[in-house]
């Protein structure tokens, strides 16, 4: 049977469903918190909210950029969980947890800072 990724699971032998299920259930939590983002950059240039245009403008931006690199980390941390589930190694550290953790920090502060400037 052939599946896709075929990098991920020609490796190793199958883990415990379980634990594949649980990996795929992050990854639609990832997948969500991307439309979350998303939504939450288009409602700052959708809605007459009362924060400066520029800074409210650069936040929303940064949501954006920070929903479209959400389902890029999502895929890329499936992919490296389940690698190593399938080859019994230690399951690695999310990649690029602390840039949006950055970014979605950067973006509040933008916001408070348009709505008291």
């Amino acid at each position: 049977m052939k599946r896709f990724p075929r990098a991920v699971y020609r490796r190793g032998d199958e883990p415990d469903p379980r634990f594949s299920m649980a990996n795929e259930r992050t990854f639609l939590s990832w997948i969500r918190t991307s439309l979350a983002l998303i939504a939450a950059g288009v409602a700052l240039e959708a809605l007459a909210l009362p924060i400066r245009e520029d800074l409210r403008l650069y936040s929303a931006g940064v949501f954006i950029a920070l929903g479209i690199a959400a389902p890029i980390h999502a895929w890329v941390n499936w992919m490296r969980t389940e690698r190593a589930m399938r080859e019994n190694r230690p399951v690695p550290a999310p990649s690029l947890s602390v840039v949006l953790t950055v970014g979605i920090v950067i973006a509040a502060i933008l916001i408070a800072a348009g709505m008291f400037l």
